[in-house]
């Protein structure tokens, strides 16, 4: 596929380039601008790629060591990609995201039952963070403005669609489309077509 930059993206890409290469070693290209907290929680493999005004995002929350953010090896993530981690994120190799994708380990509070600090009457800035890891397997592609909440496991090979509200896991080799998000499609490896989910 060939790309028809114009003369603004190419001196914009040049020097994203430059400074990919002083500050991103590995990396193929991190475009400008970016925003990245706490850096030294992250982990990303040989050919990473960003597009335009990423936010990633590591919080030093938890008992978790080492890293909070394992980006795997040739992923490509669209412009205003938001992720943050605070106790763990995991995104495999060679993922594709699109743009304006949200995905997060951490929320502002616990809503799964008689939980102290996460009433109502509490504003939510004050509630306690509560954090449960997220995982991304291999060749995953994550159309755009999707969200991945805390406590997901996605599968390898799978697709989830546009728009879509990932809120619990799902197995490998599917298509997800939905708000909340459902299985429509699964790969058959005998006949090596999509198949979809009967209901």
């Amino acid at each position: 596929m060939k790309n028809g930059y114009g003369f603004g993206e190419i001196v914009n890409n040049a020097i994203s380039l430059l400074f990919t290469k002083l500050f991103y070693k590995g990396a193929r290209l991190i475009r400008r601008p970016i925003f990245i907290r706490g850096k030294n929680f992250f982990e990303y493999g040989e050919g990473f790629t960003t597009g335009y005004n990423c936010r990633i995002e590591m919080f030093n929350i938890g008992n978790t060591v080492g890293k909070k953010l394992i980006i795997g090896k040739n992923c490509k993530i669209g412009d205003y990609v938001h992720i943050a981690a605070g106790e763990r994120v995991i995104i495999g190799d060679n993922c594709l995201l699109a743009s304006k994708i949200y995905i997060s380990d951490i929320n502002h509070g616990d809503y799964s039952g008689n939980v102290e600090g996460s009433s109502p009457d509490i504003p939510p800035d004050s509630r306690p963070l509560c954090t449960k890891a997220v995982s991304i397997g291999n060749n995953v592609w994550i159309g755009e403005n999707v969200c991945i909440l805390p406590g997901v496991n996605i599968g390898d090979g799978c697709v989830i669609g546009a728009n879509a509200v990932v809120n619990k896991d799902m197995p490998n080799s599917c298509i997800v489309v939905g708000c909340p998000a459902k299985v429509i499609k699964r790969f058959n490896y005998v006949t090596a077509e999509w198949k979809k989910i009967k209901k």
